[in-house]
């Protein structure tokens, strides 16, 4: 009896400080790419080179969907450092392709927004971990959603409708808070079930990548809502 009751509170810390470096490090990620998408906002020659240069940019986001999926997928065969130095040059790259906000949007209506969305993920967040209910059924239908909302951006950009921009932009939102709720269960159901004696490199590794999936749905989540909300400097 002792040696369960002993075992709990040592299971529990196990689970706090996994959830903790997850949390840790997608705030590192987020605060990265602000100061970066800030900075290259501030130097003009940076935003030509970036901005005026079509190849520049597409090789940019390329490079990120790149490292997403690197990440994504080949983490179980890189270290925790190889991984944790992808995740911030991820981070990095993201804040140079977001500096644009900056230029289109005024910093108040950003300001803004970032707290709205800070409290609107904080919410769903804590909804995926404490709700009772399964969420996995829930998860694919917005991972369907989320495709959908990509082959009507993709379609957009020809027919160039502000109508169909401000429709996907409310869909976005649902998508994304749904998928902050579920991915932050799953975050939860990966802490409570790592198996005793793993290693601080592999639990390094699965924090990296629950830090990148929670970064991708609180950055998209902005989008969406500055979108909606935010200012046009125009």
């Amino acid at each position: 009896m002792n040696n369960i009751t002993s075992a709990r509170p040592t299971m529990a810390v196990k689970v706090n400080e996994f959830v903790r470096s997850v949390y840790n490090w997608m705030t590192i990620g987020l605060a990265l790419t602000g100061f970066i998408a800030y900075y290259v906002s501030t130097s003009p020659s940076i935003m030509r080179l970036v901005f005026g240069n079509p190849l520049i940019l597409i090789l940019l986001i390329v490079a990120e969907l790149g490292l997403v999926f690197t990440i994504s997928g080949m983490i179980p065969k890189m270290s925790a450092s190889t991984a944790t130095t992808l995740f911030v040059i991820y981070s990095a790259l993201n804040g140079i392709t977001l500096s644009v906000i900056f230029i289109a949007y005024t910093q108040t209506s950003i300001a803004s927004v970032f707290f709205i969305c800070a409290g609107t993920f904080g919410a769903c967040s804590l909804y995926g971990w404490t709700t009772k209910r399964d969420l996995t059924s829930a998860g694919g239908f917005f991972a369907m959603g989320l495709i959908g909302i990509i082959i009507a951006s993709v379609a957009n950009i020809f027919i160039k409708s502000s109508a169909m921009d401000m429709i996907i932009s409310y869909i976005g939102v649902i998508v994304f808070v749904g998928l902050t709720a579920y991915d932050t269960q799953k975050l939860k159901n990966m802490a409570i079930s790592q198996p005793e004696g793993l290693s601080g490199d592999t639990v390094r590794k699965g924090a990296i990548l629950g830090a990148l999936s929670l970064y991708l749905d609180f950055i998209n989540l902005f989008l969406m809502l500055l979108r909606i909300f935010g200012n046009s400097r125009e």
